[in-house]
């Protein structure tokens, strides 16, 4: 079973980053159980574009901007919709990255002290910079398979140590509420949750993991097997946050401070195993994502191993631990990269359910009717939240 674990555990990998862990924890201090639906629902909406995706890859043997390219048959619109494309993930992903690699620096943090904080980025750039560069695919997979596994168990470990109300915890989860002042908190959830970039990801990884449609189940089981245990880990640290007995939490550790009063040093350890996992996947696989996107839009065609590839990776890597060692704080460079992903995220949704509903693309393998209501749902939401994304980040909402 396990050995058909493929590009599903990078995805996972790649939306449970210090971004979600600090807007679930903050989810799960101030409104408790209340938005576990909102997981939910980003949980399931993540799954059904990421089968398709994953479909479209192996079904046309296309990256996702390399399918795009050749069904935008206008010349101007093609060229407007690869520009925000590579606007919004290579300058996004570099922005961002200073997030992750945070994100495992408070892990190392949390299991090793203060002592030596200036030296973490580095390390976890050394990290990352190794893995990308001698791993083969199958190694990364193996890497990420390890990592979410020691991601996995220490946050829901952490969400039972706090011995949660079973009832209310299904009541969050089946009953949808929106609190007062939680919408934008619902927005976080869903956008931290399904990210534009892993849809290119993963349509480009199924293509390193398998070569042939007929493996389109193996596929579509490793998406939502994947998927479904990054959920979980969403929510256990939702769960876990709403048992801090503080209201002035505002990232991911507060939630160890918060917890130790309860459970000691126990909840600073699994929690700082939890976050160095979580920040060093999403630092892997944000420059893993940005090279194979400039791969795709510009048809390099190029393998794991070939300079231009590993150029792309490392440009961001960089970029990363500068933002993070020099504590520079890009705030015009991420306010850019959240509105092209606000238009993106619709964009490419839109796109990508149009692909997948076409039978000259995807032959006996396009979308049924009931994918397509689902997916037609989806793109309605997607281009919602783009919006107050976008109004949020202009300070009009």
């Amino acid at each position: 079973m396990f050995k058909k674990i493929g590009p599903g555990v990078l995805i996972a990998a790649a939306f449970i980053g210090p971004g979600t862990i600090a807007a679930c924890t903050i989810a799960g201090v101030k409104f408790g159980y209340a938005l576990l639906w909102a997981m939910l629902f980003s949980i399931l909406a993540t799954m059904i574009l990421q089968e398709m995706a994953a479909r479209l890859g192996l079904v046309t043997q296309k990256g996702l901007a390399d399918a795009i390219k050749s069904e935008l048959t206008l010349k101007w619109v093609r060229n407007t919709i690869i520009t925000i494309i590579l606007g919004a993930i290579l300058v996004g992903n570099a922005a961002y990255e200073a997030g992750n690699i945070g994100g495992a620096t408070l892990g190392m943090e949390a299991l090793f002290g203060e002592s030596y904080t200036a030296l973490y980025p580095f390390v976890i750039g050394i990290l990352a910079f190794a893995l990308l560069w001698l791993g083969s695919y199958k190694a990364l997979e193996k890497v990420f398979v390890g990592l979410i596994f020691l991601m996995s168990i220490s946050f829901i470990i952490t969400a039972i140590l706090t011995k949660p109300n079973l009832m209310d915890v299904a009541k969050g989860l089946f009953v949808p509420t929106i609190p007062n002042d939680g919408l934008l908190m619902v927005i976080a959830l869903v956008g931290t949750t399904v990210v534009p970039y892993n849809l290119f990801l993963h349509a480009s990884l199924v293509n390193e993991k398998w070569k042939s449609k007929y493996d389109l189940k193996t596929a579509r089981w490793d998406t939502l097997l994947s998927i479904g245990l990054g959920g979980m880990v969403s929510m256990a640290i939702v769960i876990a946050a709403a048992a801090i007995p503080r209201d002035d939490v505002k990232g991911a550790m507060d939630l160890v401070l918060g917890l130790e009063p309860l459970f000691g040093d126990t909840a600073r350890y699994f929690m700082g195993i939890g976050l160095f996992a979580a920040g060093l996947t999403s630092s892997i696989t944000a420059p893993l994502a940005a090279a194979y996107v400039a791969n795709s839009c510009f048809g390099w065609n190029a393998g794991l191993k070939d300079w231009r590839f590993r150029l792309v990776w490392l440009i961001i890597l960089i970029v990363g631990v500068l933002f993070l060692s020099l504590d520079f704080k890009p705030i015009e460079v991420i306010q850019f990269a959240q509105i092209a992903n606000g238009i993106l995220l619709p964009v490419i949704a839109i796109l990508l359910v149009w692909m997948v509903n076409r039978s000259r693309v995807m032959g006996a393998y396009k979308n049924n009717m009931f994918q397509i209501i689902l997916a037609y749902a989806i793109v309605a939401i997607a281009l919602l939240l783009g919006i107050k994304s976008i109004l949020k980040v202009l300070g009009w909402v």
